[in-house]
């Protein structure tokens, strides 16, 4: 049997169940938790990074934006206060409609 050692969603190990085997897991503390959760944003943004289609793509953003929503809650904090953050910055610093790339900043 495969090894996997990673986060998972909720519900994997009754997926799992209903295929006829068996989950060996263990529930993290909140330090563990919090490290299995950042571990499991840089494995999804490297799926994100790797996809080849619009479809692949949005799955794994979609996965991304859970993570983005659990983190906010170890955070003490909640989707809605995250998006209240991006939404402050994007006002007094922009977003990225534009397309700008900053090459250099040269001195006048």
């Amino acid at each position: 049997m495969p090894i996997h050692n990673k986060l998972v969603r909720d519900r994997i190990p009754e997926i799992i169940k209903s295929t006829g085997k068996l989950a060996d897991t263990k529930i993290l503390d909140e330090e563990e938790f919090v490290t299995e959760l950042r571990r499991k944003s840089k494995e999804e943004l490297d799926e994100f990074l790797n996809s080849e289609t619009n479809e692949e793509a949005l799955e794994e953003l979609a996965d991304l934006l859970e993570i983005i929503h659990a983190l906010a809650k170890v955070h003490a904090a909640s989707f809605d206060k995250v998006e209240q953050i991006r939404l402050k910055k994007a006002e007094e610093r922009g977003s990225f409609e534009e397309r700008i790339f900053l090459i250099e900043v040269l001195d006048e």
